[in-house]
């Protein structure tokens, strides 16, 4: 049996219709999210769902409630891991351009990865399931009115910030109608970022409203100051949510990350509880292991391999550097070699001086960028077991780790197990490697996997590239076994003897 037709009367009626229910919605976001997507429809994916999680809930009615012509509404939501940020911004996004005509907005991250792989794909997703999909073109970096002549002034484009370049996010005047700014994984967003949406939110007589969710990593700067305790909290209705009450939130994973590093460890309380840890930033290896790994009594293990970290300098400024590392022992092996020479070849000779004095049983190249020079260089000189090591590349490990934890990258991956060696293991007190050592930042990426501060951005917090923590990292490249003299002379014995019997 064919399905009746739909007559044109009957299409443009249901068009005026779709228009009128959905600009009812204009002051209730809940109300648009309800109506516009086929929760508990059989045969799509949310015929198992009811709709937003009960914070999600409140978000949007807190929104809704707040819309003021006067001045910008400001909402901050800090939070754990897994609780459905990136689905409610897409939300807010659909809502926003739905419901007043000719709405601007902006939407940026703490990083172009976190906008271009979780962000914006997360808002393709719902915009392919909105029932008003049709009113809008959904583009790469944009989403934009598909009504002609308004691709313009009808639009919310995904930015990417740069702290010397803020007038790429600045245009979102809009008098008279709708402007918005959304900031994901807000911690890390610098202050030269908010002063500009700050200036640009302050058309009269128009919706105005700045959202800023994220996880509480840092202690400091403007999302920080968003909520109780910081200068700007009086400005803006900020809350905190615990991964533990949301629904779609891994609870058994959640409990062990509270088992293995204590309801109260910064861990946690980032991760988990949304609360903004004790310390001045999320470091990656804490003060106290640090402390431990230096007071600890020497264990000499003269049977462990001795293995060679060398990371290359890639700025005037840096350093090359040499370490040394036996099995638990950072301390009493050959002391480190630190030098500045901008000629790869001069680096090499460097490093094959101190191959042929210690002899050791591995050399771990940094090969990232121009490393590969001195990489190459050292395998024409005849480097001994030379491996080259691609900070940037896949970790061979992506399921070891404190708590289970996943490395997104291979330099991750091995702070990730000089920072579990440093139970056991003995490091010097060198004050200029405990420093690096202390100092690095992390996060998480898409896929929630561990990813370290870069380089560049230590060094805009004023801190020095970690040369020299990175050198003793690329000892933990890969494992090293010693070899065995006995067991080799039994082996050139043996192909000596098969090559007699080829002859």
């Amino acid at each position: 049996m064919r399905a009746a037709k739909i007559s044109p009367l009957d299409r443009v009626e249901h068009g005026r219709r779709l228009h009128r229910d959905i600009g009812s919605f204009r002051c209730d976001p809940l109300g648009y999210v309800m109506y516009g997507f086929p929760w508990g429809r059989a045969g799509t994916v949310l015929a198992d769902d009811e709709g937003p999680e009960d914070w999600q809930r409140d978000v949007l009615e807190q929104l809704g409630a707040g819309l003021d012509t006067s001045e910008a509404l400001k909402l901050a939501v800090a939070s754990g891991h897994g609780i459905g940020k990136s689905a409610l911004v897409a939300w807010i996004i659909l809502w926003a351009m739905s419901t007043v005509r000719d709405t601007r907005g902006v939407v940026t991250a703490n990083t172009e990865g976190q906008l271009r792989t979780k962000t914006w794909p997360e808002l393709a997703k719902w915009y392919a399931l909105c029932l008003n999909r049709d009113w809008f073109t959904y583009t790469a970096t944009a989403l934009h009115s598909a009504i002609p002549g308004h691709e313009r002034t009808w639009r919310v484009d995904a930015i990417t910030w740069s702290e010397n370049n803020t007038e790429a996010i600045a245009g979102l005047h809009n008098k008279g109608k709708r402007a918005f700014a959304l900031f994901d994984e807000a911690s890390a967003i610098p202050e030269p970022i908010w002063d500009t949406i700050e200036g640009a939110l302050t058309d009269a007589n128009t919706d105005l409203f700045w959202a800023a969710f994220g996880n509480p990593t840092r202690t400091t700067g403007r999302f920080r100051e968003c909520f109780a305790g910081g200068r700007f909290a009086h400005r803006w209705q900020a809350r905190q949510i615990d991964s533990r009450q949301v629904t779609m939130t891994n609870k058994t994973q959640i409990e062990s990350w509270v088992k293995d590093h204590g309801e109260d460890s910064d861990f946690v309380r980032v991760r988990v509880r949304g609360v903004f840890p004790r310390s001045g930033s999320l470091t990656f290896i804490d003060s106290e292991r640090l402390e431990s790994a230096v007071r600890r009594p020497l264990v000499c293990d003269g049977d462990a391999p001795l293995v060679m970290g060398v990371d290359i300098a890639r700025h005037g400024e840096d350093q090359s550097v040499i370490r040394f590392r036996r099995g638990l022992d950072a301390r009493s092996v050959p002391p480190p070699v630190k030098f500045r020479l901008p000629d790869l070849m001069q680096v090499a000779s460097r490093v094959m001086e101190q191959v042929s004095l210690h002899k050791p049983d591995a050399v771990f190249v940094d090969g990232t960028g121009i490393g590969w020079g001195v990489h190459d260089r050292l395998r024409q000189l005849g480097c001994p077991r030379l491996v080259g090591v691609d900070f940037a590349g896949r970790a061979d490990r992506r399921d070891l780790g404190d708590a289970g934890a996943r490395y997104a990258n291979k330099r991750a991956e091995m702070w990730g197990l000089m920072k579990e060696w440093c139970r056991q293991g003995c490091l010097p007190d060198d004050p200029e490697l405990l420093a690096e050592l202390g100092a690095i930042e992390y996060g998480y990426d898409a896929a929630d996997a561990i990813v370290l501060e870069r380089k560049d951005d230590m060094r805009r917090r004023g801190l020095a590239s970690p040369d020299d923590a990175d050198a003793l990292a690329l000892t933990f490249a890969r494992p090293v076994y010693r070899p065995d003299p006995v067991e080799e002379r039994r082996y050139e014995e043996r192909l000596q003897q098969l090559k007699r019997r080829v002859v």
